[in-house]
């Protein structure tokens, strides 16, 4: 961002404390590793906690202005203002439950991808909790505040700290101190409260392991990331770490994997449009998209295993001939594996796991395999035992 000062966010101390090694990203001065380096910090993460500062993210809640008291009736009215921008279902979302979804242009590409949110109180019918991603989070609560008009007021929250916690021990860390966190599926959210002030807990991430995202207030916001660190199975992991994990997970990074000539079905996100919007094609690009669903994809994102270096973004990907067919959209080594892997773009002809396909980097030709994702099985607990 040329000529203007990095933000920082509220954990920006904690962060110096521990030896952070600090980068731009997205506006904001972020840790990308701490001491430990990424590797060990991924490594953590799937055996343990890895404990991120995700508060550049655009959370937020959209509210309407007059509520009639009626629950369903206002949470009907309030979707129906969001749903002209996506093509999920808010409309038919449970109390507490979380829906990912798209933004859209007219054309069918990607604006942005989000999480949106009912609460689960009856109290708080006719509300969203949203959150964005954080290099597109300006444009979007314009959009959404647009939208919205005066029917609605959209809330900023991306003033406080947004802590992720995840990996197979996220859940027992975090019910210590809110036992609200173990009744959470994945996918769903509450509220609760920590050191006197109100906290979103959220049961989801974007690592593939199981873990939450919580929301507090920027005066309780070290206090909350000094209670999880104080915990010895919970260690801080930078956006290094978070980035490879994303990618050992296969789950699409906004500004690389999808942007806005990217459609859902090019990305490999089908199951984020609804069916319900998809027959009644009110959402924006719908046609596109429906001729896609139909057979007309001329691009698919797809999974590589790659031998040799790794294949970072903007690698030719080529055909046995030597043609090329695509291009590397995410790429890296993945410690889970020990082997490099990338996602990209190719010709449906050219996605079937087993193909043998090749991708150029640095020059040198190497060989590169069309595998299933994700890379590693994604560790989600969607159902909680009684």
């Amino acid at each position: 961002m040329t000529g203007e000062a990095l933000k920082t966010t509220p954990l920006a101390a904690a962060h110096a404390a521990l030896g952070a090694r600090m980068t731009p990203f997205a506006g904001y001065d972020m840790p990308v590793q701490y001491p430990a380096g990424i590797l060990k910090e991924h490594l953590w993460t799937r055996a343990h906690a890895g404990v991120f500062d995700v508060s550049h993210m655009g959370p937020a809640f959209l509210d309407l202005v007059a509520p009639s008291g009626d629950p369903d009736a206002d949470h009907r009215s309030v979707a129906a203002l969001i749903e002209p921008l996506v093509c999920g279902d808010i409309r038919g979302l449970k109390p507490g439950q979380i829906r990912y979804t798209l933004l859209l242009n007219a054309e069918g590409g990607m604006h942005d991808d989000l999480m949106i949110a009912r609460p689960a109180e009856v109290s708080r019918q006719g509300g969203l909790y949203i959150v964005v991603n954080a290099g597109t989070k300006e444009a979007d609560f314009a959009a959404i505040a647009a939208a919205a008009g005066n029917a609605a007021r959209l809330t900023r929250a991306d003033d406080g700290a947004l802590i992720a916690v995840q990996g197979p021990e996220a859940i027992a860390i975090v019910a210590d101190f809110l036992p609200a966190a173990a009744d959470l599926e994945f996918m769903t959210f509450t509220t609760a409260t920590f050191a006197g002030a109100p906290v979103t807990v959220a049961r989801c991430g974007y690592t593939g392991e199981d873990g939450v995202e919580i929301l507090a207030p920027a005066s309780t916001a070290a206090t909350l990331w000094d209670r999880i660190l104080a915990d010895s199975r919970a260690q801080p992991v930078g956006l290094g770490a978070r980035d490879s994990l994303r990618l050992e997970a296969g789950l699409p990074l906004y500004g690389h994997d999808a942007d806005k000539t990217v459609s859902p079905i090019e990305a490999g996100l089908a199951f984020a449009v609804s069916k319900r919007r998809l027959k009644a094609a009110d959402f924006p690009g719908a046609a596109r998209i429906a001729a896609e669903l139909a057979g007309g994809l001329t691009r698919v994102r797809v999974g590589l295993r790659v031998q040799g270096a790794p294949a970072r973004e903007g690698a030719e990907i080529a055909a046995a001939d030597g043609a090329v067919v695509g291009v590397v959209t995410s790429g890296g080594f993945a410690p889970s594996l020990s082997a490099p892997v990338a996602m990209g773009f190719v010709p449906p002809a050219l996605a079937a796991p087993g193909t043998f396909l090749s991708v150029l980097v640095r020059g040198r030709v190497q060989p590169a395999e069309v595998v299933p994702l994700p890379f590693v099985p994604h560790r989600y607990v969607r159902k909680i035992k009684s």
